[in-house]
């Protein structure tokens, strides 16, 4: 599978489990209720979304010009904290509106989400291109 619709099917199997966990992981860190952490997640979900995009359409732009092909532990690790580092820049003054705490806090609770989030996104892409294939810019 490669194109757009790999993109989708990453984008949407990703998000999915990335909203119950996110919400569940909010709703602890916040004391926050379940609903109240959900809508949260679903807002950071379409922000990341629409990183995902862009970041995994540069991304696969520059692994296209690179001489070694594949994807080893290296270029995994780059790529999983690559699109976290941006996602945070983003997402710390959302969390902070959204759950009415100031800006360290809301650095707090994201960086704990961080770490859960690295090793999901590192695990998922593993999975994802064993399941699916690789896509062509890593062929």
């Amino acid at each position: 599978m490669q194109g757009l619709k790999r993109r989708v099917v990453y984008v949407v199997l990703y998000e999915g489990i990335a909203i119950a966990a996110a919400t569940w992981g909010l709703a602890l860190l916040s004391g926050q209720g379940v609903a109240h952490s959900g809508v949260l997640a679903v807002l950071a979900s379409g922000i990341a979304v629409a990183w995902n995009f862009a970041y995994n359409a540069a991304f696969e732009w520059w692994e296209a010009r690179q001489t070694q092909r594949g994807r080893g532990v290296a270029r995994r690790v780059v790529h999983a904290a690559g699109f976290e580092l941006g996602l945070l820049l983003v997402l710390v003054p959302v969390f902070a509106w959204w759950l009415n705490v100031g800006l360290w806090q809301a650095l707090v609770m994201d960086l704990w989400l961080v770490v859960f989030f690295l090793t999901y996104t590192f695990v998922f892409n593993w999975v994802f291109d064993h399941v699916f294939g690789l896509p062509l810019s890593a062929l």
